[in-house]
Parts: C-alpha cells; structure tokens; sequence
C-alpha cells in the first residue's frame, strides 16, 4: 500500500504540475495561435500582392507558382519561429533547426533522384523556355506540357494519353520544341510519273500551295527533287504556317495534299500507282508470245507465272 501511495502522490504531483504549467502558459499558446493564423493571412495578402506586380510580368504559369510556393512556405515558416519564441521554446528552436540539419544529411543521400528532380524542376520553372501549353517531344513521347511541378512534367500525349517526366530528365536529355518559334514548316513528299514535265509539275505544285490563305507571310514555298523512286520521281515541297495547336499543322498538311492532287488532275499530271514490270525475255524464259501461243492452244485456261 506504501508503494501504492507514493506513486499515487508522484503522479499527482506531475499532473498539477502540468496543469500549473498549461494555465500559465495559456495566454502564451492562445497568442502564438494568433501569430500563426496572423501570418497565415498574411501570406495570402503577400501573394495577392506578388500576383498583381511581380507576377503580373511573367507569363510563365510555372514560374508563378514556383513564387507563390515559396512566398507561403517563408512567411508560414517565420511565423511559426515567432509563435514558438512567444511560448518560450527558444532551445525547441534550435534543436528543431540542429534535427532539421542532420535530417537533411540523411534525406539528401536517401532521396538523391527525389532532391535532382526538385532542383532541376526549380530551374526548368525559371530558366527553361518550357511552359504549360507548350508542345515538345521527349524521346517517344509527343504531346502538349499540362503541368510543371517541381518533381515532374506532366505531358498529355495527342493520343490522350497522360505522361509522367521527372525533371531530371528534361534538365539532362534533349528535347524538341515545337511551339517556341510559333511557326512550322510541313514538308510534302510528292511522286510524279515519268511521263510528266518535270517544270511544269514543279509551278503548277508551287502555285497550288500558295493559294493556300493561311500560310506564314514572309516565308518561303520551294520545291526540290529529291530521287528516282521505282514508280516516280519525288519530290518535296516545303511551306510554312503558324503553329500553336498541333491541328494547326494536321490543317496544312491535309489541305496541301488535297490542292496539289486537285491540281494535278486538272492538268493531267499523274500521281503513279506502284508498278511491277514483267520481263518474259530473259535467259531461260520464255517470250510473250510463246505464253499467248500457249494459253490460246489451252483455250484460254493457261496460266503466266511470275
């Protein structure tokens, strides 16, 4: 029963003691709340400001909330260092900045792709020319940039498909950029028949295309033959036009193709099928007209072989 009495006392002892601690540190902890939602707005206020000046000036969505991010986390942070020095907790201050030190030793060599990804990400948000809205292709994949976060790119493929880029490999690979420049040129592969005047194809194909209305002023259309192809001679003929959406490429593809071929049949000039040439004179075989002899005898039931 002594025993049990002693720890009883303890424990009561403790407890009041925790009690008188909790009253007299009441006003301090109702203060420091204060100070924490305080700060809390006005970290809303401090990015409503940088919105309607800093950011104002940027186009880049990634940027902006790169900034605002990092305005939130430093006014929160310096209130929360305010509202803990208000409850007397200085060497919780510097013990919590000590741990945070040592953690982030250990986080740095545990989270080494993690730590690549976020500080390429922060330099893609404000060095790269990439932005939200953007078409690029990466390795396979093509398609329009969602989002840029600082651990990834989101990118939705043309094929509706979405795809997950770490940072890291942007910073690193190459990548193209299709809307930068805002234009594109669309090189048309052509084949004509042998029989056709090769000039005469060439004006005709280059006035098709410039009758085209949207194409990009003060570029040029050119036209060169390119080979000797089985069938054809081909060609490509090059335009250009403004490119923000991938359609507007798709467009001016579709529509070259349908004034080059309208064109052509208005001039008579022949888009070739693929053709096979039969040989029956070489060594070995045997002529054409000793096959026609030879069906004609078998009453039309021969058969030519090739």
């Amino acid at each position: 029963m002594e025993i049990i009495d002693t720890a009883y006392q303890t424990i009561s002892e403790k407890i009041n003691n925790w009690a008188e601690t909790f009253i007299a540190m009441l006003p301090n902890f109702v203060v420091a709340v204060l100070i924490l939602v305080l700060f809390y707005f006005l970290s809303k206020l401090i990015v409503s400001i940088l919105s309607k000046t800093v950011l104002h000036l940027t186009k880049n969505v990634a940027v902006k909330r790169l900034i605002k991010s990092v305005a939130r986390i430093l006014v929160m942070t310096t209130g929360l260092f305010v509202a803990l020095g208000v409850m007397d907790l200085d060497k919780t201050v510097t013990s919590l900045l000590a741990g945070v030190g040592i953690m982030g030793l250990a986080i740095g060599f545990a989270f080494q792709d993690a730590i690549a990804n976020f500080l390429s990400g922060i330099y893609i948000t404000l060095k790269s020319t990439v932005n939200v809205d953007n078409i690029i292709k990466f390795g396979d994949y093509f398609g329009k940039v969602e989002e840029i976060g600082l651990r990834a790119i989101k990118m939705r493929t043309f094929q509706g498909q979405q795809v997950v880029i770490p940072n890291r490999l942007i910073f690193e690979d190459v990548y193209i950029h299709y809307t930068i420049y805002g234009e594109r040129r669309i090189d048309l592969e052509v084949g004509v028949s042998y029989g056709d005047d090769l000039q005469k194809v060439e004006d005709i194909a280059l006035e098709a295309i410039k009758s085209i209305d949207y194409l990009k002023k003060g570029k040029p259309v050119d036209l060169y033959y390119q080979g000797f192809g089985d069938s054809s001679i081909n060609f490509t003929v090059r335009y250009w036009v403004e490119y923000g959406q991938h359609t507007d490429y798709l467009k001016a593809q579709h529509d070259g193709i349908k004034k080059i071929k309208a064109a052509f049949d208005s001039n008579d000039i022949t888009i070739p099928f693929p053709i096979r040439t039969l040989d029956f004179g070489i060594k070995g075989g045997k002529t054409l007209d000793e096959v026609q002899m030879k069906v004609g005898r078998n009453g039309g039931k021969g058969k030519i072989n090739q």
